[in-house]
């Protein structure tokens, strides 16, 4: 196993809050001011005096603390450690502490306590533009920039073209980079970065700021970083991309790492959250149940072998059921549900169109049950959401309620007949695993001394034949 290029150990940062003083107008004139300035250093003073005269620990430390401030810990007793040549992703909810951390790791703030070793040249791109000087044109900052990450002039030289043409600003190569979009400031800074060729690459949330192509050009080129041999710490609201590019992954909650692991597993508890996985979810209260005046959401529910369940093995049917209100007598309403993996991708989206009693036909007034059953063997293994939809089609589309996360179930290949784990042990990729019909054609097979008008197949040499 190679060796940890980062190491950090009990790491926490904290920062001092300071508030404003409730109570107070708005704003202060200059006399505001310094009338206050005066009334405080005398109540401080006459604090110190009175811990002097009853002298306490405590009593100093009250005097010491401004009362308008408290501390926030970003992050606290944060440890892991990041072998040589490894994709780590990092995802957690806005305020987890994920930019604090990139900071610390990128020399750009210290640490309160814990300490981090880091081997290698390291290549940070955090925000957009970090680092470029608005007045200089495209070409002066790729100079600079490439000199602030750590770039010799000769280097910077060598890579000049390849720099510019992955960026895509030829065109405004010599104009102040001030009269830049964000695109084409994310689009160089991105580029200055990821040809340093650093030992590691720190890259947070600024994809985001690219259109598509260039998102998916940066994330190839992360990959060549990744298969490169080089270790690669990346920041993603998009579950998608950190599962395409990471190995391992980790979560961050309030300031600590609450899961350090395989990036499916971490990536699917963090879009699960706090929602109870359970395979049922009711709305006892109407007036707060999803939905509008026509049309409301009572219940969802999953099951498999006429149980309500959270747990589907693959080769199962599963039946998706929800009940709902409708209000107005006559409404053309049409029942949807979409079905969507732990990475937020949607699998399928199918609605009562084709229901021989309600589909595309006015309902009366009252409780209603749509149910959908999804033949077995079509779900790979993960954790799937389900989004409940009533709406409107006709004469004007109109969405009553989008229930998103209304119930989940993980899919389990459990050992059962037809089970593909009895053959094949590694995980099996896509996003759907539908069984497929395979046919094999019929051989004609070689009787003893019959050579005649027979086509043989060649012999393939040991070396070409893959690995199972």
């Amino acid at each position: 196993m190679s060796e940890a290029i980062i190491s950090v150990e009990g790491l926490g940062k904290r920062y001092r809050i300071r508030h404003q003083q409730q109570g107070g107008v708005r704003y202060k004139a200059l006399r505001d001011v310094l009338a206050d300035t005066t009334k405080s250093v005398g109540k401080r003073l006459w604090s110190i005096i009175s811990a002097f005269q009853h002298f306490s620990v405590s009593a100093f430390e009250n005097v010491l603390r401004p009362p308008s401030s408290e501390d926030f810990w970003a992050l606290k007793a944060v440890s892991f450690e990041v072998r040589q040549g490894e994709t780590l992703g990092i995802i957690g909810r806005n305020g987890a502490g994920k930019s604090t951390l990139l900071k610390i790791l990128s020399r750009i703030t210290e640490p309160t306590e814990g300490r981090v070793r880091i081997k290698g040249r390291v290549g940070s791109l955090l925000e957009v533009g970090t680092g470029f000087h608005p007045e200089l044109t495209g070409r002066e900052n790729i100079y600079l920039n490439g000199a602030i990450l750590g770039m010799a002039r000769a280097e910077i030289k060598q890579k000049f073209d390849e720099i510019v043409a992955f960026a895509e600003v030829e065109q405004f190569l010599d104009t102040p980079v001030k009269r830049y979009s964000s695109g084409m400031y994310v689009r160089l800074a991105f580029a200055v970065a990821a040809h340093l060729e650093p030992e590691i690459l720190i890259v947070d949330e600024v994809l985001a700021v690219g259109d598509a192509e260039f998102q998916k050009k940066c994330l190839g080129k992360i990959g060549e970083v990744a298969h490169g041999g080089r270790t690669v710490i990346f920041v993603s609201h998009n579950m998608s991309q950190i599962a395409r590019i990471c190995q391992r992954c980790l979560l961050l909650k309030g300031g600590s790492l609450k899961e350090d692991g395989d990036v499916i597993r971490v990536t699917t508890d963090y879009l699960k959250g706090d929602a109870s996985h359970s395979g049922q979810r009711i709305w006892p209260d109407l007036d707060k149940a999803p939905g509008d005046q026509v049309a409301r959401l009572k219940s969802v529910q999953v099951s498999s072998d006429h149980k309500i369940t959270d747990v589907v093995r693959v080769l199962d049917p599963v039946t998706i059921e929800m009940e709902f209100w409708n209000f107005c007598e006559g409404a053309n309403l049409a029942a949807a549900f979409s079905f969507l993996n732990s990475q937020g991708v949607i699998l399928f989206v199918t609605a009562d169109f084709f229901d021989p009693q309600w589909g595309q036909k006015p309902r009366p007034r009252g409780l209603h049950r749509a149910r959908c059953v999804v033949p077995g063997g079509l779900f790979n293994e993960g954790l799937v959401t389900v989004v409940a939809e009533v709406s409107t089609r006709a004469p004007v589309y109109h969405i009553h309620f989008l229930q998103h996360e209304s119930v989940m179930f993980q899919v389990v290949d459990a050992e059962q007949a037809g089970s593909l784990r009895k053959v094949w042990a590694r995980d099996i990729p896509g996003v759907l695993r539908p069984m497929q019909v395979w046919q094999g054609w019929d051989c004609d097979f070689l009787g003893e001394g019959s050579h005649d008008h027979v086509r043989q197949a060649p012999a393939l040499h040991p070396s070409t034949i893959p690995p199972v």
